[in-house]
């Protein structure tokens, strides 16, 4: 990009445009336009978007479309898949999606074919998945492993966990999975008080196999493992490795025969579909891991080939710079109406706010516009006894994203025309939020109502404004496949905006500086005598105020 945004005639027309439009309701848009679901309505590889509750027009979208032409998106999409090192700030590829190339096409890095490599490790996770769920894979004593534990942190932990908690209908129930992440004690302890470790086994996962609070972890998991086996040998039977440091590996006791690799063009929060996903493939099978990664492979060509306008990805992240950056809203819900999707919205936080939480442009100048949004949710209905009366009735404007299925995984209820069915009283709920937050209720409408009767002061409480924009992603059931491509939506969705923004969205500084200042931190809490403090007035008196020091 030579200009800066929002100085492309593009951004000043939308601009101009925006002052058109900004006070039209959403009830006039409908009432113009009878066939208006319709038009704005997408489908694409099991998924299917209605905009249509969107505080746009025909000429709002187009206009959008046109932005994203005059930012490079088309450009800059081709030279992610062309393996080109778009991460500019490390020098990088970026290439999640020759995880799940499926067609097996060649990927380039500097010359060479990635995909040998990938299909590599993909059998080899495999393999081990097959071993362990077959109980071909032993633990130190001789018994079957009936519990893994997956020991990481960010992308390392996030994504498993989050689509084993998607996919867990799918998952093998004589095997228990769980994931550690936090530092605090608390998580490995609670994580491992009911296992045995002759049954358990561990999957580290740690590109340096440095990772502070990974490996801290990881150490106090070996500690009880060995507590209870009494022989060194043991870690080898009971611990496998998601990492590159071989060497490190081998000092942990772990056999390097049992480290599974990834790579550097590989960011942690887009790492599922690699060896990170080691503990989902053996907890959900090999099969249908494969299955999830054709979901992202379908996505990805939809993203890659689709025209802007037709563009799911891309439609989502214009429609998000519409409010992001014109009406000024600063956070996205994410409200997903399944509770195997209660993981989603946290998985999302990371991947969009690390990826778009930037200040900077590609040049390393100041922006002038809001980048990345705060991203927040949870599953319906909790979220509607929860925080939804802001949504409704508060004063920030609070776009949101409405995720559901057509029919359950789990069919609870007497009959789906049953009023006690589950899933139907499920999505009425979901359908009827993006009615109201549309539509709203008027203060004529409710002086109508009974419940205001003889007194007139409640109105103005029971009014609903509307006029509050939605999208709703409808699919038919939550399989693999399904979920695979709704990751690879958002995916694709931060991406495009990444661009728009002119910022370099597959990097993460910001998480550097806090890591600096806790290891110099960390000496000066367990030293056995007080040290010199040269933090400021406040750190200083928090490290004494936790050694008990007046």
């Amino acid at each position: 990009m030579t200009s800066r945004l929002t100085d492309l005639p593009e951004w000043k027309a939308l601009a101009a445009h925006y002052e058109e439009v900004r006070g039209i309701h959403l009830r006039e848009l409908f009432a113009r336009d009878p066939r208006r679901a319709e038009r704005f309505t997408l489908s694409a590889e099991g998924l299917m978007l209605d905009y249509s509750k969107n505080r746009v027009t025909e000429e709002t979208l187009r206009r959008l479309a046109a932005l994203a032409r005059a930012c490079g998106v088309e450009t800059a999409r081709a030279a992610m898949f062309a393996g080109q090192p778009i991460n500019r700030t490390e020098n990088r590829p970026v290439l999640h999606v020759a995880l799940r190339n499926r067609g097996n096409t060649p990927i380039y890095v500097k010359g060479v074919d990635v995909m040998p490599e990938v299909n590599r490790v993909l059998a080899r996770m495999q393999a081990f998945a097959r071993d362990v769920r077959s109980g071909a894979w032993r633990g130190f004593t001789g018994k079957r492993i009936r519990a893994i534990v997956n020991i990481g942190i960010g992308g390392s932990d996030l994504g498993p966990a989050m689509a084993y908690e998607a996919l867990k209908a799918y998952s093998q129930r004589d095997l228990t999975v769980r994931f550690v992440s936090n530092v605090d004690a608390t998580h490995i302890v609670e994580a491992t008080r009911d296992l045995v470790p002759a049954e358990t086994l561990f999957i580290v996962t740690s590109k340096t196999f440095t990772t502070q609070e990974t490996m801290t972890n990881a150490q106090t998991a070996r500690a009880w493992c060995l507590a209870a086996l009494k022989d060194e040998k043991a870690v080898a039977r009971h611990f496998v490795a998601v990492s590159t440091n071989a060497k490190e590996v081998a000092r942990f006791g772990i056999d390097p025969q049992n480290m599974f690799e990834f790579w550097d063009w590989v960011g942690g929060r887009y790492s599922l579909c690699s060896a990170v996903g080691l503990a989902l493939m053996v907890a959900i099978s090999p099969e249908h891991f494969l299955a999830m990664l054709d979901g992202f492979h379908a996505m990805d060509r939809h993203f890659a080939q689709a025209p802007l306008e037709r563009n799911m990805p891309v439609i989502l992240g214009l429609l998000g710079i519409w409010y992001n950056n014109f009406f000024g809203a600063a956070t996205h819900a994410i409200l997903p109406y399944d509770q195997y999707l209660c993981r989603l919205p946290a998985y999302l936080q990371q991947a969009d706010m690390e990826s778009n939480g930037k200040s900077v442009d590609r040049q390393g100048r100041p922006v002038g516009w809001q980048t990345g949004p705060i991203i927040w949710g949870e599953p319906g209905t909790n979220g509607q006894h929860a925080f939804y009366q802001l949504i409704h009735q508060g004063t920030k404007l609070v776009p949101a994203d409405f995720i559901g299925f057509c029919k359950a995984v789990n069919e609870v209820g007497l009959s789906r025309a049953s009023r006690d069915d589950h899933h139907a009283k499920l999505m009425a709920n979901c359908f009827a939020q993006t009615e109201a937050l549309a539509f709203g209720r008027t203060a004529a409408e409710v002086a109508t109502a009974t419940e205001v009767a003889g007194r007139p002061e409640l109105v103005a409480h029971k009014v609903f404004e509307g006029n509050r924009p939605t999208n709703t992603i409808l699919a038919d059931e939550l399989t693999p496949a399904v979920l695979g491509a709704l990751i690879a939506l958002y995916e694709h969705k931060i991406f495009t905006q990444g661009v728009i923004w002119d910022i370099f969205s597959f990097d993460q500084w910001g998480v550097q500086l806090g890591k600096e200042l806790a290891g110099k931190i960390l000496p000066e809490l367990i030293a056995q005598t007080e040290p010199e403090l040269r933090h400021d007035s406040s750190t200083n008196a928090l490290i004494r105020r936790y050694r008990g020091e007046p």
